[in-house]
């Protein structure tokens, strides 16, 4: 069982959801290119190359098929990862996420954000608070301190870089991806969290809606890192699709 976080997150933001399942499956938490432990971006890149990297890291690992769980650009990879490389995935949960190109409003947003900062070589202060509220709904800033902590530290900690060539590529450079999700024929859950203030509850929906037989949820009380925010509802949410879907 493979789980890839958002963007500007590491694998650690699944750890809680991970530890439900080391007993009966081998998961592996990536960090995604330019996160954590991965090496730092020198360019961008594109959706393709991404599941690319998943199949390489299956093959290092000898691993032949996968649960693929990811969030937000998790979520969006784990889409074109099943789409084509439909030989490598079991089923798959993608949570939080879209199959819509960046709307007009969202690419400008992010490229003011990028150059803010590039010129303040981080994440912090007023545009910390903004980070977290991209994230985090009124319900989880209120009652999930240990969430608002989590993003804080590991945004803090990013290579600015990486964090900038990451979301010109998972942003403005993001393709539209329905007409790719309609090819997928492994079993899909898509998840949405109902306050995420990052990706409305329609667009999630026609992401499910694109893809043949996809169930799709509405976590409520719900930001965007849905993994992070609830791990233990989220838990219980993939293995009651893994009971329906697998033999």
């Amino acid at each position: 069982m493979m789980f890839w976080p958002s963007l500007l997150m590491d694998g650690t933001m699944w750890s809680s959801v991970a530890a439900h399942f080391e007993s009966r499956y081998r998961v592996v938490l990536v960090d995604s290119p330019g996160h954590g432990e991965s090496d730092p971006l020198v360019r961008k890149f594109a959706f393709d190359e991404c599941a690319r990297c998943i199949a390489e890291l299956l093959d290092g690992l000898e691993i032949a098929k996968t649960i693929f769980v990811g969030n937000s650009w998790g979520a969006m990879i784990g889409g074109t990862f099943a789409a084509r490389h439909p030989k490598r995935v079991v089923a798959s949960v993608l949570m939080n996420g879209t199959a819509s190109e960046a709307g007009l409003r969202q690419k400008l947003e992010y490229f003011a954000l990028t150059r803010i900062v590039r010129a303040m070589g981080g994440v912090r202060g007023p545009l910390m608070r903004s980070v977290t509220r991209a994230f985090l709904g009124p319900t989880s800033l209120r009652e999930k301190p240990e969430a608002v902590r989590t993003i804080r530290e590991t945004v803090a900690r990013a290579h600015v870089t990486s964090s900038i060539l990451a979301v010109e590529s998972v942003v403005s450079a993001r393709p539209d991806q329905h007409a790719l999700l309609a090819t997928i024929r492994s079993p899909v859950y898509v998840v949405a969290g109902e306050e995420d203030p990052t990706f409305s509850l329609a667009e999630t929906q026609r992401m499910a809606a694109a893809i043949p037989g996809a169930e799709f949820h509405v976590m409520p009380r719900t930001g965007h890192l849905a993994g992070l925010e609830r791990p233990t509802e989220v838990a219980a949410l993939i293995d009651g699709f893994l009971a329906r879907v697998l033999p």
